[in-house]
């Protein structure tokens, strides 16, 4: 036996018991402490486990969830970081609590999401069966730095995984679908169909400033079909490298509702010997939750599960929380809606112009480290749009440490600043954010991601629900 095993992981769930009665989350030090009594600790216990992965800018958690599901209706039983803890301390929390002192693991499969940045350290210690990459925005440069750094780092993850390991890659992402590209690895690609009508909806994210040009030959790239950002039918003239076929698509949006989506789509070899088409109801809004669909279907029929059950989990998936997390309070809705970088915060105000309802919103920007601590991308998020609406613009709050900086940006997007008000205290912000909103309506939050861990500690309270963990 393994004495400095033992103790690390003994140490871990010591942590872990004494956090949790503290309702401290316990998802992050445990980790750290088990590695400093063993940096081999990772290593040696997750190599019992069948291991799936999903990594990339947007839509990492969503995308876990559905997958989560997936395994649900299948009847598997696995752990997964669900807390959203995705740096290597919070992945090692997750596999010590699924394993006995002796490090025998208590589950058959381990669902976990995983920071992009981070990638390339945990897959010293992984070896997963799928990794799920959804794409590659710009997102808190002053962490992650610039967006080809990412991607290398992510692909030095993979490369050091053997050819057993099957790669799950957005084919409308010019830089995620270079992943597939020169492997061993099965790779097997989702996207939409270059002829998909999305209903225009896109606004000033079919701006491409993250990857407009030739990943080889730096060219220009061309499109036969834009989505948003830089997603889309790319292809480069000058060398030719462009958009692969993928394996599943949405070949259309039946309609787009304020809480779902419905979508016509298909699979074809090798995840189904026929290419067959598919209605399916998403139990999400947005296009941004339709790749995140996409990408989960592709990953659950790629290990075998019937299509059924697949379909099953998209109408079925709740939402996790902070993505789209919906409270009820009396006759209105509180919606929580996580945001972090320019073309995701694009693809929300997109979402929130589809509602037919009056909007109330409020905007919590903090600055922490792990928010990115450079906000000037906030003047890269397309705050105009709402103007294409003004009738249907309620109160907009500004908040978070930089909620200064958030009120400015929405006066130069030349919104009613009568409209606009500064609230720091969350308590008083619900309070007032509420009490604006009419019967049957609802009051969307959007914070950064450690405003969102602020507010919703306030809402847990409020109104009980889980712990950010469960």
């Amino acid at each position: 036996m393994n004495f400095r095993k033992v103790v690390s992981i003994f140490t871990a769930k010591l942590a872990i018991k004494v956090l949790r009665i503290l309702k401290r989350g316990g998802t992050t030090l445990p980790g750290k402490l088990a590695f400093k009594v063993w940096p081999g600790i990772l290593k040696s216990i997750a190599c019992n486990f069948e291991i799936i992965m999903v990594t990339g800018t947007n839509g990492k958690t969503t995308t876990t969830r559905i997958i989560e599901e997936i395994l649900k209706n299948n009847s598997v039983d696995y752990i997964t970081n669900k807390s959203g803890a995705n740096l290597l301390s919070g992945i090692t929390t997750i596999f010590i609590q699924a394993v006995t002192l002796t490090g025998s693991p208590r589950h058959k499969v381990a669902l976990i999401e995983s920071d992009e940045a981070a990638f390339n350290q945990v897959t010293k210690h992984l070896r997963p069966k799928a990794v799920v990459v959804t794409n590659f925005f710009r997102d808190q440069l002053d962490r992650y730095g610039e967006l080809y750094s990412t991607l290398n780092a992510v692909k030095s993850g993979l490369d050091r995984l053997s050819g057993s390991t099957a790669l799950i890659l957005n084919a409308d992402d010019s830089m995620c679908a270079s992943l597939g590209r020169e492997t061993e690895k099965q790779v097997l690609y989702y996207g939409m169909a270059p002829d998909t009508d999305t209903g225009g909806k896109s606004g000033a994210g079919d701006i491409n400033t993250d990857a407009m040009f030739c990943i080889n030959c730096k060219s220009k790239y061309e499109y036969t079909n834009r989505v948003y950002g830089h997603l889309g039918g790319f292809y480069c003239t000058n060398c030719g490298y462009g958009r692969p076929a993928a394996n599943l698509e949405c070949t259309g949006i039946r309609e787009a509702g304020s809480s779902f989506t419905t979508i016509d789509w298909v699979n074809k070899p090798p995840l189904s010997a026929d290419s067959q088409q598919h209605v399916t109801r998403i139990n999400l809004p947005g296009l941004y939750n339709v790749y995140n669909a996409m990408a989960a279907a592709t990953c659950g029929l790629a290990l075998g599960y019937g299509t059924q059950s697949v379909t099953d989990a998209l109408q079925s998936f709740e939402c996790g929380f902070g993505r789209m997390e919906s409270i009820t309070v009396g006759d209105k809705t509180i919606k929580l809606i996580l945001v972090k970088n320019p073309t995701g915060f694009n693809q929300v105000l997109s979402f929130l112009t589809l509602d037919n309802q009056q909007l109330n919103a409020a905007f919590l920007i903090n600055d922490n480290l792990a928010d990115g601590t450079d906000i000037s991308w906030l003047w890269d998020v397309d705050f105009e749009q709402l103007n294409d609406s003004p009738h249907k613009i309620g109160n907009l709050f500004a908040s978070g440490i930089r909620g200064e900086d958030m009120a400015v940006r929405l006066k130069y997007s030349g919104l009613d600043t009568n409209k606009i008000r500064i609230i720091k205290d969350y308590q008083l912000l619900l309070e007032r954010g509420l009490e604006q909103t009419p019967a049957g309506g609802c009051f969307h939050i959007l914070p950064t991601y450690t405003a969102m861990l602020d507010i919703r500690g306030i809402l847990k309270k409020k109104y009980n629900l889980k712990e950010f963990w469960k």
